[in-house]
């Protein structure tokens, strides 16, 4: 699977709150499949940041971000990653 890195923004109407909590599941779901490996908040914000993998951005888009429940009220931005020659972390 390809890695990607995925900043969300999501701005949920009042009265949603339904889908809070099944968007914590789908997530959970979503990183035991290895699709979600990585999801952070930077302080006193409320977009997230993370990394995710899919084969490819149309399955990223569709098939796994595309599940997330609260989808409808997100704006994505998808950059494509590369391992870097000097990443510590590169097998």
């Amino acid at each position: 699977m390809r890695e990607f890195l995925v900043e969300i923004t999501t701005s949920v109407p009042a009265g949603v709150t339904e889908r809070r909590a099944a968007e914590a599941v789908r997530a959970r779901e979503l990183a035991d499949t290895g699709h979600l490996a990585r999801l952070w908040r930077p302080i006193g914000e409320t977009r997230s940041i993370g990394v995710w993998r899919a084969d490819d951005e149309a399955e990223l888009r569709e098939k796994v971000l595309g599940t997330l429940p609260l989808r409808p009220w997100m704006s994505l931005t998808v950059t494509p990653l590369e391992s870097h020659p000097n990443d510590p972390g590169r097998v």
